[in-house]
């Protein structure tokens, strides 16, 4: 399956696969996209992927490709919104409003409600669930 043709289904969380072919939800995307490019984290939720310091860190400074953008309507990481940032164009994501992945840039996801706030990003650093860059 393609990366820009996966569905979004709610019922497909991070489950210690990352295949695509029955959808995906935002979190199960993201660490699919990554597996692609030799990233294997394990499979977290937004909250457990903002406090793991094991296989991410925090980013404090510029982001950089493939680091990953939590979203929400407020500081909480608890069910909160997973992407990818591709560059300066943005941030690759899979949403339910959308039910298809697209990157959107950091206003879009300001405009929303349920994304107007971006709770920070992870990078990750390597561990052993990975086979890491």
């Amino acid at each position: 399956m393609k990366f820009f043709e996966v569905p979004y289904v709610a019922s497909q969380i991070p489950a210690g696969d990352y295949s695509l072919g029955r959808g995906a939800n935002c979190q199960r995307y993201a660490y699919a996209v990554l597996a692609y490019f030799g990233i294997v984290l394990p499979p977290m939720r937004s909250s457990d992927l903002w406090e793991d310091t094991t296989f991410t860190s925090y980013v404090t400074g510029p982001l950089m490709p493939l680091d990953l953008v939590l979203f929400g309507p407020g500081e909480d990481p608890y069910g909160a919104h997973v992407g990818l940032w591709t560059g300066p164009d943005g941030v690759l994501h899979l949403a339910k409003s959308v039910g298809l992945p697209a990157i959107w840039d950091l206003d879009q996801f300001a405009a929303l409600p349920e994304y107007r706030v971006c709770i920070g990003a992870k990078r990750y650093i390597g561990g052993a669930a990975g086979q890491g860059s």
